[in-house]
């Protein structure tokens, strides 16, 4: 498993538009619809991932705790369900209810998505504004699997804070490392 890091949208970057299916409603979802008041979080994840599965507790807990305060959450995963197929839709609507994800889980089949969003990784996150103009992206702290550090959530939970507070962040913004987003040939 190599790590591969995030690859740093332009803060500012406005959030391109999607419309994807969910895999647990089977719905047809888009960003508009799933905007946050406040802000939308999304993150590009999948299933197998052992960085997404070491963080997974700390994004549904962050999710459950920052939806009420005006904050979207939207997970996609955009991996190439044919050579892998532990991340097609189907395994990520088991995956989802097993892991009570309280956001949507839309699949990216095309990959379109990823690719307008610049995502390399999994898990890679990016934070939007309210005008769906970007204020952060990559990590979600420092806990890799191995590397003994806690699962907090800080480096995104301090951007959502100072975001909810109007408040510029000045803390670095550090790449996510996990695994490369699982391309098709």
């Amino acid at each position: 498993m190599a790590d591969t890091p995030s690859n740093m949208l332009p803060l500012g970057t406005e959030a391109p538009f999607f419309e994807l299916p969910d895999t647990v409603s089977g719905n047809a979802l888009s960003l508009n619809a799933l905007k946050g008041a406040k802000g939308t979080v999304i993150m590009f994840i999948c299933n197998h991932c052992p960085f997404v599965i070491h963080i997974n507790k700390e994004i549904v807990n962050i999710a459950n705790a920052y939806a009420e305060k005006g904050i979207g959450f939207i997970a996609i995963s955009s991996n190439d369900a044919v050579n892998y197929p532990q991340d097609g839709p189907e395994k990520m609507h088991v995956h989802a209810k097993n892991a009570n994800y309280p956001f949507p889980y839309l699949y990216d089949e095309t990959q379109r998505v990823a690719k307008a969003y610049d995502a390399a990784c999994t898990p890679d996150f990016y934070l939007f504004d309210q005008d769906l103009k970007l204020s952060y992206r990559g990590q979600l702290d420092d806990s890799r699997p191995g590397n003994a550090k806690a699962v907090t959530g800080k480096d995104l939970k301090q951007a959502l804070d100072c975001l909810l507070d109007a408040k510029k962040n000045t803390a670095t913004q550090k790449p996510s490392i996990g695994c490369s987003i699982k391309w098709k040939n």
